[in-house]
């Protein structure tokens, strides 16, 4: 199977590792809640550029890049379990049934910023259009971002009473995590509900949106696998200089996200305006490819694309260990701009370690112990159904 992996798509998903850890930076130093209200009064100069900086770059745009590898992966599984099966229902059943449970490992106890369990969810949100024409997930997925813009619309205005009790929470959580033991923290995280999501009908709500918000990105990257785009990237080069047309619209939204007099349509320029910049990154990416992926730069990131499961997982466990009180107790106290040097160091220390790992496995743990549950195959490679196996032995006769 490791033979007919798409390089491109590895590099891709090891870049986008990078784009993820360096917005989840955020979280691991000032919580979920907390990073969006950080005093900018506290900061350095410095601080406040790299703030801005990991917003406008990073938030909002990498986990979209994912999010349509995610779709193109999930289409190349599909043909793989079609090749060697009538049928692939099964496979991506247990496959989101496995996602969902690693998820819930993860965020239980290591770390509750996990995308894992989203995109389990995701996956059988996804089974209704896998069959679906290229040309028909496109339109869906254009649809669905003029309905995401809709959705966005509007100024998200909370009053004094809510900010004071979201403060108080803040604050509660910032003391549990900077000093806290591993069994406070865990009890915090099982515990502890911030508030306005004590009532469940808005979860309820909130769980029925929120698929929306990604899924332009996952019916792309599924329409790119059925036309079977990345794979020559030699030939499709031409194609990949649209990335500079995307780039600078998407920039711009997201820059004017932040712009004072424009807040009602703040939550649609940095949705919208960070997948259009998700869409310009991989492109630009993939035209670079094109010309220089002999360079150590993408060997590097295909390695780290290869175990990228086992390198999100990790990332976690890293961080949480430099940040939260029963690790080095950095919670709140490094700073933006130091956090960004640390996480290039993190990054560059995973790629040297997946470049070695790769040479001697050819999956990851995480990844492989995933593969055995989806395909049923202590291996990990899918098996050939009995019906393609006495059809081989009836041509072989």
């Amino acid at each position: 199977m490791n033979s007919n992996r798409i390089k491109l798509i590895d590099s891709l998903r090891g870049f986008s590792l990078l784009g993820i850890l360096m917005a989840n930076l955020l979280i691991f130093q000032y919580g979920i809640w907390g990073k969006d209200e950080i005093n900018i009064d506290t900061l350095s100069k410095l601080d406040v550029f790299s703030l801005q900086f990991i917003k406008i770059a990073f938030e909002s745009t990498f986990l979209p890049i994912f999010s349509l590898l995610f779709g193109y992966s999930l289409i190349k599984l599909v043909e793989s379990i079609k090749k060697r099966r009538n049928k692939s229902r099964w496979h991506l059943i247990r496959r989101g049934i496995g996602l969902l449970v690693i998820g819930i490992i993860h965020s239980t106890y290591i770390w509750e910023g996990d995308i894992l369990t989203f995109y389990g969810l995701m996956l059988f949100v996804l089974l209704p259009f896998i069959h679906r024409k290229a040309k028909t997930l496109l339109i869906w997925s254009a649809i669905l971002v003029v309905l995401l813009g809709v959705l966005s619309y509007g100024e998200n205005v909370s009053d004094k009473t809510e900010q004071a009790e979201m403060q108080q929470f803040i604050e509660e959580t910032n003391n549990v995590y900077a000093n806290g033991t591993y069994m406070d923290i865990l009890d915090y995280r099982k515990n502890a509900m911030p508030p306005g999501f004590e009532d469940p009908i808005f979860i309820f709500f909130l769980l029925l949106l929120s698929p929306i918000f990604m899924l332009p990105m996952f019916l792309l990257g599924m329409a790119m696998a059925k036309r079977q785009y990345f794979i020559n990237p030699a030939q499709e080069k031409r194609s990949y200089l649209l990335g500079w047309l995307f780039f600078p619209v998407g920039l711009v939204l997201k820059l004017l996200a932040y712009k004072a007099g424009l807040v009602a349509y703040s939550a649609i320029f940095t949705q919208v305006g960070g997948q259009l910049l998700a869409i310009g990154y991989i492109l630009i990416f993939s035209f670079l490819y094109s010309k220089f992926s002999n360079k150590f730069i993408f060997t590097a990131l295909e390695s780290m694309g290869k175990l990228s499961l086992s390198n999100y997982l990790m990332q976690s466990i890293i961080c949480t260990l430099i940040f939260y009180g029963y690790g080095l107790g950095f919670y709140n106290h490094l700073g933006v701009f130091y956090s960004i040097i640390l996480g290039g160091i993190i990054f560059c220390i995973q790629c040297g370690c997946s470049i070695l790992y790769v040479r001697f496995f050819r999956r990851g743990l995480i990844e492989h112990l995933l593969r055995v549950w989806t395909n049923l195959s202590l291996s990990g490679n899918i098996r050939k159904s009995a019906h393609n196996h006495m059809d081989n032995s009836n041509l072989k006769l």
